[in-house]
């Protein structure tokens, strides 16, 4: 006896009412060409009752364009009874509601490019379908496991990126690891990409570009930072970047004298680390840099975190250059120079997590207010040497406005020789305010 009731389907085995679940193989497919699919990925295919995926992924697994554009694989030397249903689809929601509306295949097979497990749409798929059918997960030979071995050199110690239709800080990983793979593709992709390696002085690097892997039309090219042009990585490619000199990996701190610098007034290392304690960044933050003068909070949590974004919100012309030289010397590309006064010029930002305050140009009350309508929940570090702005701040948090408030003052010293001796110098006070919105 059995019973079909959605996606589970009931038999009596033994005397006993069991549910048995339909199957769904997530197969990856390897480089593209057939050649480089697994046999488990080969059995799979052979004994689902549909395959789903993209055009170039049904093409790599034997099917025919005919047999797409008409949905039906014909069975060997029967051209009247169809073997199987094709779906050429590759958008995850759709290839759920697809894989329901048709119960009566019991095996479903879903065609991925590379392998499931390395910057694949199997993951959201995975995720959509899992609670209703059995998920059999089959990986694949990725491109970047493909180029290594053509290229002779290992892919455990590099770091590994896809910017295919996504944005990365790229450059930043350029700038910072010996060996990086990474996948490209996306229209006006090729050009940035040359361009932001110039613009940062990426000029050094030894490229070597993949195209059409394990296709017959198959290439392999050699460039450097300085002579690589759009039209070598144009579609999709993988790179393999090899840094002779890659800059040191900070961990929330540069010295005063590594910033480019001019007439403007820059936050003091020792108060740069004590600020950047308070503000507790992590990897996902989203940062306003308020009064950024030269950048240096900044450029120091760009720098950081990799995977943060940080807007450096600047009015004097001259601050927004050194930002920008700044930003091309340490290579943070997740750095977002922003010219204009606040809190007008925060409007079409992201909401922040975090926001550090150097200067407000006497609009603080405004820019607090204004950030709270953005996020209630973002945390902010200020830095106030004048009491009257330090007056505003405790009459922010008198209004409700800040809650949470801790104020600490920072008194720094340093030595100059005078003659034979060393004689300590002081430096400015400085109150480095933390707190967070009332909620």
């Amino acid at each position: 006896m059995t019973e079909s009731r959605n996606n589970q389907e009931f038999q009596e085995v033994n005397g006993f009412i069991q549910d048995t679940k339909r199957q769904v193989s997530l197969v990856g497919i390897g480089t593209g060409s057939g050649k480089t699919l697994s046999a488990e990925a080969w059995e799979a295919i052979r004994e689902s009752d549909c395959i789903i995926g993209a055009k170039r992924m049904l093409e790599a697994a034997g099917v025919g364009r005919e047999d797409i554009t008409r949905g039906r694989i014909r069975r060997d030397g029967d051209e009247k009874q169809d073997a199987k249903a094709v779906y050429c689809e590759y958008h995850p929601e759709k290839i759920k509601e697809m894989i329901a509306a048709h119960p009566e295949c019991r095996k479903a097979a879903v065609l991925y490019s590379g392998d499931i497990g390395f910057y694949s749409g199997a993951e959201k798929l995975y995720g959509l379908l899992k609670d209703d059918y059995e998920i059999r997960g089959i990986p694949g030979l990725s491109c970047v496991v493909y180029f290594a071995a053509k290229l002779h050199v290992s892919w455990e110690d590099a770091r590994l990126i896809s910017i295919h239709g996504c944005r990365q800080p790229y450059i930043h990983i350029l700038a910072r690891h010996q060996k990086t793979f990474l996948l490209l593709g996306g229209i006006g992709q090729a050009e940035e990409f040359c361009r932001e390696l110039k613009e940062y002085g990426l000029t050094g690097l030894k490229l070597w570009i993949g195209r059409d892997l394990s296709y017959p039309e198959e290439s392999i090219i050699c460039r450097t930072g300085k002579d690589i042009r759009p039209e070598d990585i144009s579609g999709l490619s993988v790179v393999y970047a090899e840094n002779p000199s890659p800059l040191p990996v900070f961990c929330g701190q540069i010295r005063d004298e590594e910033f480019i610098r001019g007439n403007v007034p820059m936050t003091k290392e020792e108060i740069r680390a004590v600020s950047m304690a308070k503000l507790g960044l992590s990897g996902e933050s989203v940062l306003y840099d308020i009064g950024a003068g030269t950048g240096s909070i900044a450029v120091t949590a760009a720098a950081s975190y990799e995977k943060a974004r940080v807007y450096a919100i600047e009015k004097k012309a001259e601050g927004i250059e050194l930002i920008r030289q700044n930003q091309r010397r340490f290579c943070v590309d997740q750095l977002f120079v922003i010219e204009g006064t606040a809190p007008e010029i925060l409007e079409k930002l992201e909401p922040p997590t975090h926001v550090f305050i150097g200067g407000s140009s006497g609009n603080l009350q405004e820019i607090l207010h204004y950030i709270k309508e953005k996020n209630r929940n973002a945390k902010v570090v200020l830095n106030v040497i004048t009491l009257e702005t330090l007056k505003e701040v405790l009459s922010a948090e008198e209004k409700g406005l800040l809650t949470d408030v801790e104020i600490i003052q920072a008194g720094i010293a340093r030595s100059k020789e005078r003659g034979n001796y060393h004689m300590m110098t002081g430096q400015n006070p400085v109150y480095i305010v933390s707190a967070r919105f009332f909620v």
